[in-house]
């Protein structure tokens, strides 16, 4: 009810904006496109996020409050991969129930062919660009009309050094595809392709990148995704890459940030690094910065990978004493 009440408003004064005679001839053919931001009452926290989980079912732990309190008690993304089993059953629950809140809920989807090829800590994904083709278009029609942020596919254009120009092509296309696929089938949701982070390449090559994989038909770009950058450092680069897509492609789009793990900034690693912290909670706008929202992501202690302190462990694997330490930045 609050939903429609918002979305009638909104009618209603792009009405009043309108000469008299327009907007008479214009009530009958002419509808006004929300935002899901402006569609819904804030974001939607997760109540089984790996974090809520574990301190639910720890609750005699000394470290379950505090984790429950400063980690599972924020709005996070849900990560979608082929561990989701029915992609359309899982993306339809979830989306339903934060709809059924009125809150704005935020997916990545993580399954394109050759996923992490370069980096091979999170390798995976769907066996071939049909299958892809065919989880992504259930993905988007189990989101359907309702409002929906989706992050498509993190680290996928940020590292194409071990791909020949024929995969490279090969995944461009399914990146292309799947934003369509979101703009035929849901429409109140908002598509971000990811854009690395500052360490990666350079803000030119990313622009690149971002408009070989069709960032015309995203409505933005996400930065940091499970890394530790400040979110300085990633406007500064989300500035810069808006200028080279302006510069060279004629167009320029919004960005989000990452701030899940960035609240000491990064020292050089990237995998399960100690000594890092929880950073600014989910809000729309940037600071000041340029940023059009900073996000979640990456829910703090789920595990990069068998690297660093998360040694043994498996990527998004939750990891307790990791998500306590992240609390205090230690």
């Amino acid at each position: 009810m609050r939903r429609l009440f918002r979305t009638l408003a909104a009618s209603a004064f792009a009405c009043l904006l309108l000469p008299f005679g327009a907007a008479q001839s214009n009530a009958t053919t002419t509808s006004v496109q929300a935002s899901p931001i402006d569609l819904t009452s804030g974001f939607y926290t997760d109540p089984n996020s790996n974090p809520a989980l574990w301190a639910a079912a720890n609750p005699g732990d000394g470290r379950a409050a505090a984790i429950r309190d400063n980690i599972a008690s924020r709005p996070m993304a849900r990560w979608f991969g082929a561990w989701s089993g029915d992609i359309g059953a899982a993306v339809g629950s979830y989306v339903g129930a934060a709809d059924a809140a009125d809150k704005l809920p935020v997916l990545i989807a993580y399954n394109i062919p050759g996923r992490d090829a370069c980096g091979g800590h999170s390798g995976g994904g769907a066996g071939t660009p049909a299958a892809y083709q065919a989880w992504i278009s259930a993905f988007a029609s189990a989101i359907g009309s309702r409002p929906a942020l989706v992050v498509i596919e993190p680290d996928s254009l940020g590292d194409f050094s071990c791909l020949s120009q024929a995969q490279i092509d090969e995944r461009n296309g399914m990146l292309r595809g799947a934003l369509a696929q979101f703009r035929d089938r849901a429409p109140n949701a908002w598509t971000y392709l990811d854009a690395g982070n500052p360490a990666w390449i350079g803000a030119s090559t990313m622009a690149q990148h971002l408009d070989g994989a069709g960032a015309r038909e995203a409505h933005g770009f996400s930065l940091n995704i499970s890394n530790y950058f400040t979110t300085g450092e990633n406007t500064a680069y989300g500035n810069a890459i808006s200028s080279a897509l302006s510069a060279s492609y004629g167009y320029t789009k919004p960005y989000v940030v990452d701030t899940s793990r960035n609240g000491n900034g990064a020292n050089g690693e990237w995998c399960n690094p100690g000594g890092r912290r929880i950073g600014a909670v989910s809000q729309t706008g940037g600071g000041g910065g340029g940023a059009e929202m900073l996000l979640w992501l990456k829910t703090p202690g789920e595990s990069d990978g068998d690297c660093g302190v998360g040694g043994g462990s498996a990527a998004g694997q939750f990891l307790p004493e990791v998500a306590y330490k992240m609390i205090f930045g230690y």
